[in-house]
This record gives C-alpha cells, sequence and structure tokens, in this order.
C-alpha cells in the first residue's frame, strides 16, 4: 500500500486541494491519499514545520510527504525532494524542509527534474511538479530518475531558547498556537532539566503573568477526579507531547483558551527564571 500525504495552505474552499487529488488518482488509483492538514496560515513555514514534524512520525516507512505551502512555481526555485526518517518529502526549495529536520541530517536530497526545461509549462506546482514525483515514488520508482543529488538547499533555522546565565534565566519565544488555544513554545524539556540542576525552585513567566509548576499532561492538571468539573478554566503549563513547553487552559478552546486569556502571539518572549 503507497501513502500520499497532503499539507498545504491552500484551505478547503478553492478548487487546489480536490485537483491535487484527482491528479494522483488519475496516474494511480490505487494510492492512499491522507490530508494532513490544508488549514496552514499562508505561507507560513513555521507552522507548517511544527505540524509536519509531529505527525509523519506516525506514518509507514515509505511514506510520501508533499508539503504544498509557499509553492508557487518560479523558474529560478528549485523544487527539491528529501529523503528522510525512511519516507520522502517534497516541497519547494524555501527552507520549509531545513525546519522540519533541523536537527537531523536527510540521507540524500534531490533537486526535481520533472518539468524543469526551459520549455516546459508548469501552470501549479503541486499537480504539475509534485504529483507526478510523489506517484513515480508510490509506484516504486527511484528518486534518481526524477531527480539529480544535490548538496545545497536554501536553509532556515528554527528559533532556539538561550539562557541567560547572569540572570538564571531561559529566554524562549511562542513558535506555535494549536487549535484548542493552546500556547507552544520553543523551550524543550531537556534545556529546562539541563539548565535547571542545581536550582530548587522556578518562574515561568510571560506578560505580567506567572506559573511556578509545569505538568507532564493536561489531564495531571486534575488531582481529584470526582470534581473535575471545578478545573476547567485552570490555567497551567505542561511538556506536551513534543516534550515542548505547553501554556494552556484546562478544557479551553479557541475562544477562552490559552491564546485568548493570556494574549500571547507567535513571536512573543516565554522566560524561565531559576532560584
Amino acid at each position: 500500500m503507497s501513502i500520499i500525504t497532503l499539507t498545504s495552505d491552500f484551505g478547503n474552499l478553492d478548487y487546489r486541494v480536490s485537483a491535487v487529488k484527482g491528479k494522483i488518482l488519475s496516474l494511480n488509483s490505487k494510492v492512499t491519499i491522507v490530508d494532513i492538514t490544508h488549514d496552514i496560515q499562508a505561507f507560513n513555514l513555521i507552522q507548517t514545520s511544527y505540524i509536519v514534524r509531529n505527525a509523519h512520525k506516525y506514518f509507514p516507512k515509505g511514506s510520501i510527504h508533499i508539503l504544498a505551502v509557499d509553492s508557487f512555481f518560479h523558474k529560478s526555485r528549485k523544487n527539491i525532494l528529501y529523503k528522510a526518517n525512511g519516507s520522502y518529502f517534497l516541497a519547494a526549495d524555501n527552507g520549509l524542509l531545513s525546519l522540519v529536520f533541523f536537527d537531523i541530517k536527510p540521507e540524500a536530497i534531490y533537486e526535481i527534474t520533472l518539468n524543469n526545461r526551459f520549455d516546459d509549462v508548469v501552470n501549479f506546482t503541486s499537480t504539475d511538479v509534485f504529483v507526478p514525483a510523489a506517484v513515480h515514488l508510490a509506484n516504486g520508482g527511484l528518486p534518481e530518475v526524477i531527480g539529480r543529488k544535490i548538496d545545497t538547499v536554501k536553509e532556515l533555522f528554527f528559533p532556539k531558547p538561550v539562557y541567560n546565565e547572569p540572570e538564571r534565566m531561559i529566554i524562549g519565544e511562542v513558535t506555535y498556537i494549536d487549535n484548542f488555544g493552546n500556547i507552544i513554545s520553543n523551550i524543550n524539556k531537556e534545556i529546562f532539566e539541563s539548565t535547571g540542576k542545581g536550582y530548587e525552585n522556578f518562574t515561568i513567566k510571560f506578560r505580567n503573568l506567572t506559573l511556578s509548576k509545569i505538568f507532564q499532561s493536561h489531564t495531571e492538571v486534575v488531582s481529584d477526579w470526582e470534581r473535575e468539573t471545578e478545573y476547567h478554566g485552570q490555567s497551567a503549563a505542561i511538556f506536551n507531547d513534543s516534550q515542548l513547553l505547553e501554556l494552556t487552559i484546562y478544557k479551553g478552546s479557541k475562544k477562552n483558551g490559552a491564546k485568548s486569556l493570556f494574549g500571547l502571539n507567535v513571536g512573543e518572549n516565554i522566560y524561565i527564571q531559576f532560584f
């Protein structure tokens, strides 16, 4: 069974998603197509990388992932293929794949050479370049047939937290806000534990608010399940399933979650001070 996943900033109103699926099925009607999301904010590579990085690891090895974000075709920009973690990832050479795999080196990188001759016309990158390449791979074809190996691609750098030693403080930032209004930072559990050695206490600071405890899950917020409803709306910090510091409101939503109540936006700072 061949799996092709789709991630895009197309939204679901226009024809683009169905056009991509139709082209895949016209080339191979037996392929399994899975939507990761089409609700990426337009051209938002950081958001895309967070979603794909956390989603792709649940798919079988050999899956093919099309990342159609900021993918408008231009002759001066390559379209590339990463072979990484035993699967394939297709995207424009816009730095996105360097964000998805910021901590590992891909097994191979290819420039996709389909439809890149001087007289070829590409109206829609996803249907004219990504889909034929993805179906070729789904049919068992070699990447060398549709691309040439390259060493240099555009690189972007995921914002990293820093440790201010004189202030005994980790300085991180908001990188993602999920569908429940939870605020995800770039402060991971590893840096928290390594820099916090030797200190008994800490305070998480953001805007004019503070928290002094980190839970290991959303449900750990509740200490008495017979009174669970009384915990609705309680603010908390947790390490989420990606081991990133997350600010949350227990059973919050887009309308009344951490984003709404704390007022934080992507790019704003979150501080952890040890004492």
